[in-house]
């Protein structure tokens, strides 16, 4: 599966209307969604953004429409006929101050049991009188990063760094965290892990690796996320980091 990476600095974003299903979309979306529950009941169908049109706005500034729509919308995919549209997420280029990069591992009980990723999570709609603006979405990646990593990065520190295109066409933002040793990434990663359990929720990540080159994905067992590799190989060959 081929991969678009977009060197992007700035993001125009509009929110448009979902389109709308045919009653037998609906019903045969719901029906694999329900499917998809009683095999995973940990799914639950939160509100979430899908993207409804990206195009260039200028040089290095993409122009985003989006969506409001909830998890079962991508049941769609499994729908013959059906089209779903593109889903919406924020991931982190965590970097450590030796130049790897982190990758994390999903664990059993979520969507994608085993996958190695960056940290990150799908994009949230805005509450009433809020916007989705830029400075939301770099907000939203820092709380990724508190949530899985228990990292406290401030969103006025991560750089909206590249935007991938990939399977189903879902949309990433990828964003550059300050370097951080590897000593913090390792201890907050099992504060936040320990925090999850104390309130009865597995952890979404169980593992965490720090590569550094595309090669050493290799030795990470499981399904990759399509964007890793990709991602680390323009973070680890970008002749200065700092200007990736």
């Amino acid at each position: 599966m081929g991969i678009d990476l977009f060197d992007v600095e700035r993001l125009q974003l509009k929110e448009a209307e979902a389109p709308p299903l045919s009653p037998e979309d609906e019903s045969a979306r719901d029906h694999v969604w329900e499917r998809a529950v009683q095999a995973n009941p940990t799914l639950f169908d939160g509100p979430v953004v899908a993207c409804a049109g990206l195009g260039w706005a200028g040089s290095r500034t993409l122009s985003l429409s989006w969506v409001r729509v909830t998890y079962r919308h991508y049941a769609l995919r499994r729908v013959t006929g059906a089209t779903a549209l593109p889903s919406l997420f924020v991931n982190i280029v965590q970097p450590t101050d030796d130049g790897r990069v982190l990758a994390a591992r999903m664990s059993p009980s979520t969507a994608a049991p085993g996958r190695w990723q960056l940290p990150g999570g799908s994009v949230e709609p805005p509450q009433d009188g809020e916007a989705l603006d830029e400075a939301a979405l770099g907000g939203q990646a820092a709380r990724e990063l508190v949530e899985e990593m228990g990292i406290d990065t401030p969103p006025g520190t991560l750089r909206l760094w590249a935007v991938t295109r990939g399977e189903n066409s879902s949309i990433g933002l990828t964003y550059l965290a300050p370097a951080l040793p590897e000593s913090v990434l390792r201890e907050g990663f099992a504060a936040a892990a320990r925090a999850e359990r104390a309130q009865g929720r597995d952890p979404e990540l169980d593992e965490i690796a720090l590569v550094r080159s595309p090669d050493e994905l290799a030795g990470l067992i499981g399904p990759h996320a399509d964007y890793l590799e990709p991602v680390v190989r323009r973070y680890t060959q970008a002749p200065l980091r700092n200007d990736a």
